[in-house]
């Protein structure tokens, strides 16, 4: 491999859409890193996804960025990791639990929830602290049947497992542990005391159907439930208000037509991608378009890089309104996102009212990212909101 480009993810100021990897993507189909190989075109990102050749290859991460404790654990053993029988069977729970006719029901209540929380914003305010945080709380609040009040500290929780994923983890080992076990209690008071109909007695009964017994299962696909469907919200629907800031004429026009929003949601999800790749890894020895991947290498699938191929006829810019192929921000395959279709309906649910009540966003301050590796955010977003 030696001949292929090499990235460092870790390096400071390293972002999964800068011009290197522009570069090494015009260069090769992938590139060398300190976790493994890249994945650049979108072709051979595709071709992965679908290869059963492949396993989900983020299973490993804590041990690749030395994390110890719960959350590993809780890891290692989540639906994350798991493969064959075991994981169909769980993913099978969590998809009934999660019916789309379930989610749609919620569509009123998220849109008041986001309505509400505009109407106490500061001005100007710190968008992520103001609204995306707030609002992805109360949304999984209200998935999972508890009272408003209770949506900060989850919000908070769940946000900080996302610092679990990215490159500088180590750096929050503590306070991802502690967060984890305080999700874990949450997840036996909802198995045990939700209400009915909410998400936890869904699980449980979706899960006494399957002949799922194993009650730390059904934790742990709790927990995996809160954090994506916090962290994919919170950051998603940041990164949004970043993107149409820098490009006012496209908010323009979303709110003339606002039947695009959920292709304007793929778009942000391409450009600023709060996930910037999913992971496989080889559970053999393969040859694949000219490089050598020994079983147990791990590929990751540079999401921006993958979407803005320009085999894809993407030209690199933020545009809502084109017609794009198909992005990899919720992976793919059989691992796919198993909360894709939550975190698609209550961020489209919040833009909806943002268009309707927001002439335009503007800057009133710098803002401020986590590393552009791993998993991403917007640590702050200080903006005005003109009406």
């Amino acid at each position: 491999m030696s001949d292929l480009p090499y990235l460092d993810l870790t390096a400071p100021g390293f972002s999964t859409r800068g011009a290197e990897v522009q570069a090494a993507r015009a260069a090769r189909w992938c590139a060398r890193t300190p976790f493994g190989l890249a994945v650049l075109r979108h072709r051979q990102a595709g071709m992965i996804l679908r290869d059963r050749r492949f396993r989900q290859g983020s299973h490993d991460w804590p041990r690749k960025v030395a994390l110890k404790g719960s959350f590993a654990a809780f890891w290692q053993r989540s639906v994350i990791s798991l493969e064959g029988e075991e994981h169909k069977l769980q993913r099978r729970a969590a998809q009934e639990a999660l019916a789309e006719d379930y989610v749609l029901s919620l569509c009123s209540e998220f849109e008041a929830s986001a309505a509400k929380l505009l109407t106490t914003l500061p001005d100007p305010c710190d968008f992520v602290e103001a609204f995306s945080e707030p609002f992805a709380g109360r949304a999984i609040a209200l998935l999972l049947g508890l009272p408003e009040d209770q949506a900060a500290d989850l919000a908070k929780d769940a946000s900080t497992l996302g610092l679990a994923m990215g490159v500088d983890a180590k750096q929050h080992e503590t306070e991802v542990n502690a967060a984890t076990d305080r999700l874990m209690a949450l997840a036996d008071h909802l198995l045990a005391q939700g209400a009915p109909g909410t998400f936890g007695p869904r699980f449980a009964e979706a899960a006494k159907r399957l002949g799922i017994s194993d009650q730390q299962a059904l934790r742990d696909l709790i927990v995996i439930s809160i954090f994506g469907g916090v962290d994919t919200t919170r950051a998603q629907l940041a990164f949004a208000v970043a993107l149409f800031i820098e490009a006012p004429d496209h908010w323009t026009r979303l709110r003339a037509e606002p039947e695009l929003v959920p292709q304007a949601i793929d778009e942000v999800i391409r450009s600023r991608p709060t996930t910037t790749w999913a992971s496989r890894e080889a559970c053999e020895d393969i040859e694949l378009e000219g490089v050598k991947i020994k079983a147990g290498d791990t590929l990751h699938i540079l999401v921006n890089a993958t979407g803005t191929d320009p085999v894809t006829g993407h030209d690199g810019a933020f545009d809502p309104f084109a017609r794009r192929k198909l992005h990899f921000g919720f992976g793919g395959g059989a691992h796919h996102c198993l909360g894709q279709f939550v975190a698609r309906t209550d961020m489209a649910c919040a833009l909806r009212v943002l268009l309707g009540k927001v002439d335009r966003f503007e800057w009133a301050g710098t803002p401020a990212y986590l590393p552009d590796s791993g998993n991403t955010s917007p640590r702050s977003l200080p903006v005005r909101l003109l009406s």
